[in-house]
């Protein structure tokens, strides 16, 4: 199978253009996480990717039996639109982590109080 983009565009052309306004309100483009070519994938063919993820529609050729068969896990992305709808997967249905910049938890700051509020009950005494 040729690998190359413009036959990967003719195998999954459709005429339906994609957009994601919940996670993406800005578009694809403008959301720093996807390249001018993934963007331009998503946006394009990006309806027909998602008919054939959530099994909507049926695979009609070759390419698309292939993506069918990556994203059921019986093979690894190879070619640009399987990496493309693997990292849009990634972004929009993995959690993201949260990182804090103060290094205490709530745990301590509230085991640190109650012995605060102790010592003054014992000073009372």
């Amino acid at each position: 199978m040729s690998q190359n983009l413009a036959t990967l565009k003719e195998a999954f052309a459709t005429t339906k253009h994609f957009y994601d306004d919940i996670n993406f309100p800005r578009g694809f483009s403008r959301s720093g996480h996807f390249t001018l070519q993934e963007s331009d994938i998503l946006e394009n063919h990006g309806a027909l990717l998602k008919s054939l993820y959530t099994k909507a529609s049926h695979p009609q050729n070759e390419f698309q039996q292939r993506f069918v068969e990556v994203m059921g896990g019986l093979g690894t992305p190879e070619n640009a639109m399987e990496k493309t709808w693997t990292k849009y997967l990634k972004l929009t249905t993995c959690k993201t982590k949260f990182h804090t910049l103060f290094g205490r938890s709530k745990v301590s700051a509230n085991k640190e109080e109650v012995e605060a509020v102790a010592v003054e009950a014992d000073d009372d005494i």
